[in-house]
């Protein structure tokens, strides 16, 4: 069995609030809208998905790279930006609290952990070219 495609699922209750932050700040593409039983959904373009699966110990060397002390839960989001301080900047103004950085990583990229809406922790990263 393949996959074609990777969807995470957010499920937050200020949906608004959240959908603005990924949409308006973030500047995902909206690609569908549902409603169900009085629910509403939306459906981003984030790009190419990955899937990471960490064990405790990468988990607490990530997060003390990112932020200095052990802070995720099990489910942080990362987002390649071309300009991970500048959109960490943005997304600060619209609500977002900085947790770490920004930080050059041992891998070289220039990482900016925050928390958005509902206290997702986010990681915005800009890879070298």
């Amino acid at each position: 069995m393949s996959s074609d495609e990777m969807r995470l699922v957010l499920t937050v209750d200020d949906f608004d609030r959240a959908v603005a932050f990924f949409r308006d700040r973030l500047g995902l593409s909206q690609l569908a809208v549902w409603q169900n039983d009085g629910g509403h959904a939306v459906l981003f373009d984030a790009g190419r998905a990955t899937l990471e699966i960490f064990d405790e110990a990468q988990a607490g060397a990530i997060d003390d790279i990112e932020v200095g002390r052990r802070v995720a839960g099990q489910v942080r989001v990362a987002f390649r930006t071309s300009d991970s301080e500048s959109v960490a900047s943005d997304l600060v103004r619209a609500g977002a609290e900085i947790l770490g950085g920004p930080v050059t990583t041992p891998w070289g990229d220039r990482n900016v952990r925050l928390a958005g809406p509902e206290g997702i922790q986010l990681t915005l990263f800009t890879s070298p070219d």
